[in-house]
């Protein structure tokens, strides 16, 4: 029985750490797990801010390729041929620009966008084509901009797609 109450303290001892011990492994796991939780919330609102601003971006594209801000761009003493290769090059370019924003915009969005961008530039060279004779500017521009006022409105209709689209994800 002596050799035994030499071990007495230690026994004690471990009673009483084993409760402190389970208890600091909880919290332990605890902490963990909650951590985790919020890494995964900030990725979440990061997607969704991502997501958002994206929307934004083609937004702006889509209203700076409206035929009647286009219209307002580059120097007046232009040619209309200088017109119409100065205008689509700036579209191609602002497009291959946002082209990384497909990663956050729906399929669907996505091909909307494409195709505005498409009718907008076809729309140039369709109203290019329909002179006998080369225009001038001002003339080019105004049966530009009424082609596409007496056309469908598909710039601002992919706008509306977008916008409902973005309501849903935030």
């Amino acid at each position: 029985m002596a050799s035994l109450s030499g071990y007495l303290p230690y026994a004690f001892a471990l009673i009483i750490a084993i409760p402190f011990l389970v208890l600091l492994r909880q919290f332990v796991h605890s902490y963990i797990t909650l951590k985790n939780q919020e890494i995964k919330i900030l990725s979440i609102k990061s997607n969704s801010e991502n997501k958002t601003h994206s929307y934004e971006r083609m937004t702006l594209f889509l209203e700076r390729i409206k035929p009647s801000n286009l219209i307002q761009k580059f120097d007046k003493d232009l040619e209309t041929h200088e017109f119409i290769f100065l205008t689509e090059k700036t579209i191609n370019e602002e497009f291959e620009y946002n082209s990384s924003q497909q990663l956050y915009i729906t399929k669907n969005s996505w091909q909307h966008i494409v195709d505005s961008k498409l009718a907008v530039i076809d729309l140039l060279h369709t109203t290019y084509k329909g002179f006998n004779n080369g225009p001038n500017l001002d003339e080019f521009k105004t049966v530009f901009i009424m082609s596409y006022m007496n056309g469908e409105d598909y710039i601002s209709s992919t706008i509306e797609s977008l916008r409902k689209e973005i309501i849903i994800i935030a």
